[in-house]
């Protein structure tokens, strides 16, 4: 998407996610629909449209590190390290998480997983909405959608917005966890091929 005219689809964009607005739009790696992470009303409208295992959590998406804080998530020297190397890419990291402020995310689960991207677009959507709930534009057991007309199919005139990057290809993103001693613990492998386990330190 050129420039100028992802300048204009934000100018769109922002308002209707600051305010609640669920939409579906491309990602770094497919098709995802998003809503604020941080409004909770939001999130649970998202969960009831997908269909979405309500125990289920969904990753995050962020614009910076930094992003980690506004969800009480703190980072040791070891953890910062292996996450210069994953990001920013496709690559979604599982941290622990039991806030009982942020059951609505986490689920009970103990642990939310975050994705910085490696897309500028997107990247410039986030540091002016701030983080956002993105999973894959589907229902729940379908098949994620490749294009704008299927995600239509799923979601009619129930969200705010589409966002056509025409048809898009993608592996999802790797899931992981890193321990205290900055080791991978691989949950998915998808994107991004990791080896089963790494260690830096």
């Amino acid at each position: 998407m050129k420039k100028n005219s992802w300048m204009e689809i934000e100018k769109v964009l922002a308002p209707i996610l600051k305010s609640g607005g669920v939409g579906v739009l491309p990602t770094d790696t497919l098709y995802g629909i998003v809503a604020s992470a941080l409004d909770k009303k939001t999130v649970e409208r998202l969960y009831l449209l997908r269909k979405r295992d309500l125990k289920k959590p969904m990753i995050i998406l962020i614009a910076s590190l930094n992003d980690l804080k506004k969800f009480e998530i703190s980072l040791t020297l070891k953890k910062k390290k292996v996450l210069k190397d994953l990001w920013p890419g496709k690559v979604s990291v599982v941290f622990p998480c039991k806030q009982k402020k942020l059951e609505y995310l986490h689920r009970g689960s103990g642990g939310l997983a975050f994705r910085f991207p490696l897309d500028d677009e997107l990247t410039s959507l986030l540091k002016k909405v701030g983080p956002l709930v993105a999973p894959s534009a589907n229902l729940a057991g379908k098949e994620p959608a490749a294009d704008i007309a299927e995600a239509k199919k799923y979601f009619g005139e129930k969200i705010e917005f589409y966002v056509d990057a025409g048809k898009l290809k993608s592996k999802p993103s790797t899931l992981v966890k890193i321990d205290e001693v900055g080791k991978i613990e691989i949950l998915r492998q998808g994107a991004v091929k990791i080896a089963k386990t790494r260690k830096r330190g």
